[in-house]
């Protein structure tokens, strides 16, 4: 069997006798716990990041105009985290809401919501692409997360951002984390805006990750912490992210 990554993050392949095969985050035939198969997907996973990597570092993902944003941008997974922390401070309108970075930085730091809107922002409208099958155009305004990260000051051993969120599932903390290289990528924002309005809730209020050239399920939403590390190995399950440990998803779902 030959398996190929596609361009919305699925895989195909062809098996023994020509028969097609299709792939998705879901998994439904538990094909990713055979051996041969995770090895597959694990190739295609590398795959995708080096061939980002060769196409350059700033290579951008496609950018569209307001008359081509959708009616309708669904929200997916949590949409009310349980946290009574988070709660108190959603009830409050987030005005005791703070970003705190810290792990392998010069300088730990704390950013309230104010200090990161006064920060230069970048606009844009993407499409979000889900490992699911569906897709929606919105326009996310935030704060470049490079510059948040160039005000704490990175260590030269730091080689990850783990983005530690307010929600969790069935009990467990949910999370993400990209490597440097995306971090710095120019559309990599933390967004507090969507579709010219605060973000919200649903959708990940009062800040939330778009890492633009990778899936859906990519995009942290409530985030809280951000951890520099040098390896992601001691992070919950070690593979990355809440669904990379639960189901196997890719860690780098590149576009």
């Amino acid at each position: 069997m030959v398996l190929r990554p596609t361009r919305r993050g699925f895989m195909t392949g062809i098996l023994a006798g020509g028969a097609p095969l299709v792939l998705t985050g879901c998994d439904v035939f538990g094909l990713a716990q055979s051996p041969a198969v995770s090895e597959a997907l694990g190739s295609a996973d590398g795959l995708a990041r080096r061939v980002h990597r060769l196409l350059g570092g700033d290579v951008l993902a496609p950018e569209f105009e307001a008359a081509e944003m959708s009616p309708v941008f669904r929200t997916n997974g949590n949409t009310m985290p349980s946290s009574p922390i988070y709660r108190a401070l959603a009830n409050g309108g987030f005005k005791g809401w703070s970003l705190a970075i810290d792990g392998l930085v010069e300088q730990p730091r704390r950013f309230s919501l104010a200090e990161i809107m006064a920060m230069p922002s970048r606009t844009q409208i993407t499409r979000h692409d889900c490992v699911e099958g569906w897709s929606a155009i919105g326009q996310w305004t935030g704060v470049p997360l490079g510059r948040l990260l160039g005000e704490a000051g990175l260590r030269p051993a730091a080689r990850y951002v783990v983005f530690h969120c307010a929600d969790d599932f069935d009990g467990s903390p949910y999370y993400e984390s990209i490597d440097l290289a995306e971090a710095h990528h120019p559309q990599t924002i933390l967004a507090y805006a969507m579709n010219g309005a605060p973000l919200p809730i649903g959708h990940g209020a009062p800040l939330r990750l778009r890492v633009e050239r990778q899936l859906g399920y990519k995009q942290a939403k409530y985030v809280m912490r951000l951890e520099i590390v040098a390896s992601l190995a001691g992070i919950g399950g070690g593979k990355g992210g809440y669904w990379e440990d639960a189901i196997g998803y890719d860690w780098y779902a590149g576009i």
